[in-house]
């Protein structure tokens, strides 16, 4: 459960030489392209010699017909993939793309380059606006009503040594071996081949003695074929009989549950979590019914809330989650709300309000080594001035975060077409032989082959999750009229509590915070504490609210033992007790290889505290890549440090576990 070692998550952008033809990489001297024709040399290298119109033409299955990429460059073969997907896949079709890159263009060559093809202007424009900052990991981005595309940034061979998910056709592209050695490595074949599907296909510009003999040690079945322009030859491959994933070794526990039908679902819970989970569903076609008392209850019923992280001194599995979270959800919200009015992405200012504060910032600033475009110090004057009030320190500064409204933003999600809501509550949860049968204290029952639990520390409630730990947190969020005319907070500030900035004329700010108390009332006493944390951070706005009428509103959230939420399929408990009770003897020598038994069709999204915003989106499309069997949005590892059964596992290892 430990974190992969990282220490800089940024990456050094493409160095480019501009030519006529187009660019080129200063640091590997090689085009990214034909210079006879780019588009041509897509099209005959990757669209036709992996089959691709055929095969999309006759695309009929539930999942996605997945494409995988080594050197996404200027996006040209993503470019040509989805034209000819919507060229000839039926309407019910969709498709998800997986590209690597370790040397990401910036957005002005970018541009640059797309250019070049107007033709395919809806795609570049779509991909243009989602475009992340170069920092590793996987960023997932929506290039249509039915195209999906994850960007692995970092080196190809350790990014799909982590894909969670199975791989239909591949783009084998990148520098020319003879330029690019280090990526073309007997370790790249083989994680493609783990990830391939029964029957993936291959196809490549090069023939070099490397590739061919990696690929056929891996597997792969290859063939010469005519290649493109002055290239006399090219490879296609083919891989009939995939590799055993000898990943889950270690972890059997943790493997991927088998796939059921996905036609209908039933989500328990319409706040972020829930109504998150309802919309990742419901894009995707899947018809969602959604039950809940009210929509946005709990937590999600606030009308502003912090959309921010606080990253570990040092990196660990939790914050890789939360970062990703983060531009999850800007991504989600940009494409829903263009206009916005749900939220805004004015910052995140935290301040360093003691020297133990501002020693670990400074660690955080060092062990990251974030682009200053998602992570930057100020001092006092330049945090004061982009606050717009003055602050009691400096601190760091997350430009691309803010806040959103979460009450509103539960009621736009669940407006999909796809989504209906059942405003009653779940009565009794059972299975029989025909699926999941939910019964609700007024109505009809509902019937799903998936149903997701998304009810906060209630989903215990249930019997399959009564053995999961979720802690009860009180938190009152106090509010006070803006005068007229009064500088106001011009980015979200955070110290002990958060601040942002007003709307519709009224502050927010608190929120306290109060483990195991399941009040709902305003209380003076929690008021009193928010003035006093607020005074600590922003003394002028502090001493306003001092004297002010203040109203507010109270609600609990939900937190796990370690405080990250809990995501995915739900364990048999009981049999996982049973299959695993030798971790508790020697863990270091115990070996299984039984894979972990889930409840079929049964998912969680719980314990998503007091950051619910920058991690229910990605939560949403974690879950939903596993239910619809899709590449998961984050790597491998990340993926297990959110399974419901986690705190089991170092439970028997520990030997504390009391299922």
């Amino acid at each position: 459960m430990t974190a992969k070692p990282t220490s800089d998550l940024s990456l050094t952008p493409a160095r480019l030489d501009w030519r006529e033809t187009g660019p080129t990489a200063t640091d590997y001297d090689d085009v990214y392209y034909s210079r006879e024709d780019g588009r041509l040399e897509t099209e005959h290298v990757f669209i036709r010699h992996n089959d691709l119109p055929e095969r999309f033409r006759h695309w009929s299955t539930d999942r996605p017909f997945v494409i995988g990429e080594t050197g996404f460059g200027s996006g040209l073969n993503v470019l040509c993939a989805c034209a000819c997907f919507e060229e000839h896949a039926p309407p019910t079709a969709r498709l998800h793309l997986v590209s690597t890159e370790k040397h990401p263009f910036c957005a002005d060559d970018l541009a640059r380059a797309h250019a070049l093809w107007p033709e395919f202007a809806v795609y570049s424009d779509a991909l243009r606006s989602q475009w992340p900052e170069p920092v590793a990991g996987i960023h997932r981005l929506w290039l249509g009503e039915r195209i999906t595309l994850d960007l692995h940034f970092g080196d190809a061979c350790e990014m799909l040594s982590e894909l969670d998910g199975g791989v239909d056709a591949w783009f084998l592209d990148g520098f020319a071996p003879s330029k690019n050695p280090d990526m073309w490595q007997p370790a790249l074949f083989e994680a493609m081949a783990r990830v391939s599907r029964k029957g993936a296909t291959l196809a490549t510009f090069t023939c070099a003695g490397i590739v061919k003999r990696g690929l056929k040690a891996a597997g792969f079945e290859l063939n010469k074929v005519a290649g493109f322009g002055r290239k006399r030859e090219m490879l296609v491959g083919r891989l009939d009989t995939p590799p055993t994933d000898s990943r889950r070794r270690a972890t059997p526990w943790f493997h991927r549950p088998a796939i059921t039908p996905h036609a209908s679902a039933v989500v328990i819970g319409a706040g972020l979590a829930g109504a998150t989970t309802a919309h990742a569903l419901a894009r995707r076609g899947v018809k969602v019914h959604v039950v809940d008392e009210a929509v946005a209850g709990g937590g999600s019923g606030n009308d502003q809330g912090a959309l921010y992280i606080k990253l570990a001194a040092t990196p660990n599995d939790q914050s890789l989650v939360y970062l990703s979270g983060l531009e999850h959800t800007r991504r989600l919200l940009d494409i829903l709300d263009p206009a916005r009015t749900l939220w805004d992405d004015c910052g995140v200012l935290t301040l360093a309000l003691t020297d133990k504060d501002a020693a670990r910032q400074a660690k955080v600033l060092a062990a990251y080594g974030l682009p200053t475009s998602i992570l930057h110090s100020l001092d006092r004057e330049a945090a004061s001035a982009r606050a717009g009030q003055p602050t009691a320190t400096g601190g760091l500064f997350f430009p691309r975060a803010g806040w959103a409204a979460p009450n509103a933003l539960c009621a736009r999600l669940l407006e999909h077409t796809n989504i209906t809501y059942h405003q009653t509550r779940v009565s009794a949860l059972t299975r029989d032989a025909e699926g999941w049968c939910v019964a609700l204290s007024c109505g009809e029952p509902l019937r799903a082959g998936h149903v997701v639990v998304a009810t906060a520390y209630q989903s215990r409630q249930f019997a399959e999750l009564a053995s999961l730990p979720f802690q009860p947190v009180r938190g009152q969020v106090s509010q006070m009229r803006v005068p007229e005319d009064t500088p106001v907070l011009e980015t979200v500030v955070c110290g002990n509590g958060y601040a942002p900035p007003p709307i519709n004329g009224v502050q927010s700010f608190g929120a306290s915070f109060y483990p195991n108390d399941t009040g709902t009332e305003l209380r003076d006493a929690d008021h009193a504490t928010n003035v006093q944390v607020l005074s600590q951070a922003l003394p002028e706005l502090g001493a306003r609210a001092e004297s002010a009428r203040l109203d507010g509103r109270a609600a609990l959230r939900s937190a796990t033992p370690d405080k990250s939420p809990y995501v995915g399929p739900v364990p048999v408990f009981a049999q996982w007790a049973r299959d695993y009770a030798g971790l508790g003897k020697d863990a270091r020598r115990f070996q299984s290889t039984q894979p972990g038994a889930y409840h079929p069709g049964l998912w969680i999204s719980a314990g998503h505290g007091s950051r619910g915003l920058s991690s229910t989106v990605l939560s949403a499309e974690l879950l939903v890549s596993m239910i619809t069997d899709e590449p998961c949005p984050l790597p491998a590892r990340l993926v297990d440090h959110l399974n419901p059964g986690r705190r089991l596992i170092s439970d028997l290892i520990r030997g504390t576990a009391s299922v």
